[in-house]
């Protein structure tokens, strides 16, 4: 962000708020579309950031969807039900009741995470004549998932209601190894060889491959050195259906910024001490370890040149834990300045403790193309949520 556009925005919105860029967002999903095996289709986790679905239901071809909450939001936003992957570990039974009882179900495709869920569906389906297209989760040794019998259960019987599309498979986040991606399309390739030739052609292989996001300033910039070897691993991938990949952190995070302000500062004990207006309950990011890495960051103003003394940088909560960083080198710090947290643009402002204290959340911004910047959600009190009904 340029300290013009930065200045503007302080003069009509207070901090702390989030803003998301939804140029940046459309450079990164180009990117990736560049980067990837021809064909490759893509899939949003809308839990990496629920503010950013409408924009990228434009983008990519599929939405993950995770809980009730999540496709609230979704339906709310009249977004298409045939981009809907209704994913998630617990699938309630009313709101899959709910949700199969409506025509438009058949657009949709659900995952399958267990043989309970599986005979949910099957059941639900059963009652209201829905035909469901499912994919099955190959578990990769998490409480996530199907084991291979399980699977091959599952295939091995007719289910005249049940459309099973493929296989979907994740094994976690944030992914350096370059090799540990090798390994598991190598046994995916034998998983799927072997089901096709018991059981015929699975149209589908929903793979989330975790690619990784720097957060910190020492980290290595090898990112795009592992999304290049992952895209040419995957090209190599010897199975002849359709491939989607499932991303979040990788397509949301670098439009994102957060932005708070310097409202105290003081020396105890010969540390310096920043109090920000934000804190831990607005942000947490992946790798925080209780501040003792740098995040990205950017002050503003910016100060000439001069010798630099270290912050901590500490959030409004009455709690020793709400640090955001330990020992940032500034320069001539005031109170009033302003603090820019970059790549916040996933999980970041819906994994902090908000309720805590009854501060409020902070406002989501979203900037377009133009410039136009648009309040996405005003800063909103989170008394209401913490009284209690007498």
């Amino acid at each position: 962000m340029s300290d013009t556009s930065l200045s503007a925005l302080l003069e009509h919105f207070p901090t702390p708020f989030y803003l998301f860029d939804t140029e940046t967002l459309r450079r990164r999903v180009d990117h990736l579309r560049d980067v990837l095996p021809q064909d490759t289709a893509l899939c949003y986790a809308m839990k990496a950031n629920p503010f950013l679905t409408r924009e990228l239901s434009g983008m990519v071809e599929r939405l993950e969807i995770c809980s009730p909450g999540e496709y609230a939001i979704c339906r709310q936003l009249e977004l298409p039900p045939s981009q809907f992957v209704i994913s998630g570990v617990y699938k309630d039974p009313q709101w899959m009741d709910d949700l199969v009882r409506q025509p438009d179900a058949e657009q949709m495709i659900c995952t399958v995470e267990s043989m309970t869920q599986f005979h949910l569906l099957r059941e639900t389906a059963g009652r209201y004549g829905r035909k469901l297209s499912l994919l099955l989760r190959l578990t990769s040794g998490s409480q996530f998932g199907l084991e291979r019998p399980e699977i091959e259960k599952i295939l091995s019987q007719p289910h005249p209601l049940l459309h099973i599309r493929g296989i979907q498979y994740f094994s976690g986040t944030q992914k350096t190894s370059v090799k540990r991606l090798a390994r598991e399309l190598r046994m995916l390739e034998e998983v799927l060889a072997a089901l096709q030739e018991k059981f015929g052609p699975l149209e589908e292989l929903e793979l989330g491959p975790g690619f990784p996001v720097s957060y910190f300033a020492d980290d290595a910039k090898e990112d795009e050195g592992v999304l290049v070897q992952a895209g040419e691993l995957l090209g190599q991938l010897n199975f002849a259906g359709k491939l989607t990949l499932e991303l979040g952190r990788s397509i949301a995070a670098g439009c994102g910024q957060y932005v708070t302000r310097v409202v105290d500062r003081k020396i105890n004990q010969g540390q310096n001490y920043a109090i920000v207006d934000g804190g831990i309950h607005h942000l947490v990011y992946f790798g925080q370890s209780m501040a003792m890495r740098r995040p990205h960051i950017s002050l503003y103003p910016p100060r000439p040149e001069a010798e630099p003394q270290n912050w901590n940088i500490c959030g409004a909560l009455c709690t020793v834990n709400d640090i955001l960083v330990k020992q940032l080198p500034l320069s001539n710090l005031e109170i009033g300045d302003v603090l820019v947290f970059e790549n916040t643009g996933a999980y970041c402002m819906t994994e902090g403790i908000g309720l805590f204290l009854s501060r409020s959340l902070p406002q989501i911004l979203l900037r377009r193309p133009s410039g136009q910047v648009t309040s996405l959600r005003d800063p909103f009190p989170t008394r209401i949520l913490n009284t209690p009904n007498y």
